[in-house]
């Protein structure tokens, strides 16, 4: 097959990347259309759950998607990798998801990023939790000559998008040159992801590493089906990431993957760690949050504190509708994704392993699900200075009926009587526990330095607020 063609494209790209202007933070922002053939797989023999997956190729089609990159507009801030993500379409968009929850430590550290239009919905349209916020609807004269065949292609696309990376990078990157390239994808993505990593990896073999986020039991089909689909996914297997991998792996896993609810939960998948596989599990922290859809527009590194401790203030309201309780709208989730990109670059960069963790606790029964103390908190996990000196108790679980509610997890706050049996101290006692917990995490790797001053401050609002009731309520009322 040829190799693919790139087209520069003018303009600003449709892609959520956050409302700050990255020009201003040393970035720059550019568009491609990128033209090829693309092969489906097809599977030899079965597709167990030990991950081994054998594929041949099969059916051949032309496709034109697009990336988009974000690079170091001064060459010599490259730290040298490229971190390539699989959008997310579950909303019915092409969503750079992994980029809204750890941007901030790409944009510190100097990565360049790429994003890739992988699957049908984020240009066509499709099956999706929310709507049609496709490429082609809400811009249809810039995207109307995009074409794309169907998922069961995604594999080789997302394949020949980190080749151009690897060995065309002055085409997409300017003047870099990638010493590394990282694939990443959240959710949806990360389901492709591990069926990438289980199958077409071993046949490819262009990334160094992945960043595998939030995924739930389930792989992707190979076949194009949406895992949308309640029979689709009734009919996926629920497998271990293959044990024989040959690049380092780095899952993160929430609460809610954790236990599912939205679709089976990974728990029906788990394995141990192994020589290139590392799995960090998160209690207290949900799919999605506040930070989501909040905090990740208006986090630049350079906005007021205030303003993004406002982002984190406990809400009950999602997209216009009221829930049952609060979201989750605790931090460490983006905050346990930065020290995640920037442990699995070590890795990838070193041959030293990202740290290993437990897992999180899970009850003895028949449909499992989070284990908790008696503040109400997951037990074992990534243990994080908001689950062990607590001001509420955070889930990745609720109540909720549709789909996209439940990927927001809940929160509860401490009443008073409850923060003064924790802290008999107050307020001082609270943050001296904080700041040790802080350095605790920190120093177990899951957690980076370069966020402690500014989890600290975001701690002591936080800290104001919850021990003067007063406070709280002046700045802003929750309901």
């Amino acid at each position: 097959m040829k190799d693919p063609v790139l087209s520069h494209v003018r303009g600003t790209p449709n892609l959520l990347l956050g409302n700050y202007d990255l020009t201003a933070l040393g970035y720059t922002v550019d568009e491609y259309f990128v033209a090829g053939t693309a092969v489906s797989y097809r599977p030899v023999g079965e597709l167990g759950v030990d991950g081994h997956w054998d594929v041949v190729p099969a059916e051949r089609a032309d496709y034109l998607t697009r990336a988009v990159t974000v690079v170091p507009a001064d060459g010599a801030r490259f730290n040298g990798t490229v971190v390539v993500e699989w959008l997310n379409v579950s909303g019915g968009l092409d969503a750079p998801a992994v980029w809204l929850m750890a941007h901030r430590e790409l944009l510190r550290a100097g990565y360049a990023y790429v994003g890739v239009s992988a699957q049908r919905v984020g240009i066509e349209g499709g099956a999706a939790l929310v709507g049609d916020l496709s490429l082609k609807t809400l811009d249809p004269q810039r995207y109307a000559p995009l074409t794309h065949p169907g998922d069961a292609f995604a594999f080789d696309l997302f394949s020949q998008l980190g080749a151009v990376v690897r060995h065309r990078g002055d085409e997409l990157l300017g003047d870099l040159r990638p010493e590394r390239i990282l694939a990443v994808g959240e959710s949806q993505s990360a389901m492709f992801l591990t069926t990438y990593l289980n199958a077409v990896a071993p046949l490819a073999e262009i990334y160094d590493g992945y960043l595998v986020h939030s995924r739930f039991g389930p792989a992707a089909p190979l076949d194009g089906r949406s895992i949308l689909d309640p029979d689709t996914v009734a009919s996926l297997p629920c497998p271990r990431f293959r044990d024989d991998l040959r690049t380092p792996v780095l899952a993160v896993i929430t609460e809610t993957d954790l236990v599912g609810g939205v679709l089976p939960g990974y728990c029906t998948a788990g394995q141990p760690d192994e020589k290139f596989l590392r799995v960090w599990e998160i209690p207290g922290a949900a799919h999605a949050d506040n930070y989501t859809i909040q905090g990740a527009f208006l986090d630049s590194g350079r906005a007021p504190i205030e303003d993004l401790a406002q982002a984190f203030r406990p809400t009950d309201t999602l997209m216009g509708r009221r829930l049952d309780r609060f979201l989750n709208f605790a931090p460490q989730h983006h905050y346990v994704l930065h020290a995640a990109i920037a442990r699995l670059d070590d890795w990838v960069r070193t041959g030293r392993p990202a740290p290993a963790a437990a897992r999180i606790a899970l009850t003895d029964d028949e449909s499992p699900t989070i284990a908790t103390d008696s503040h109400g908190i997951a037990r074992d996990g990534v243990r994080t200075p908001w689950v062990d000196t607590p001001l509420a108790a955070t889930s990745g679980l609720n109540t909720e009926s549709d789909r996209m509610s439940k990927l927001f997890g809940s929160g509860e706050l401490f009443d008073t009587a409850h923060l003064h049996r924790r802290y008999p101290g107050g307020r001082t006692e609270y943050l001296t526990e904080f700041t040790t917990a802080l350095d605790r995490t920190i120093a177990a790797g899951f957690l980076t330095s370069a966020d402690r001053q500014e989890i600290l401050e975001l701690t002591a609002i936080t800290a104001e607020w919850r021990f003067d009731p007063g406070a709280f309520h002046q700045s802003g009322s929750v309901r």
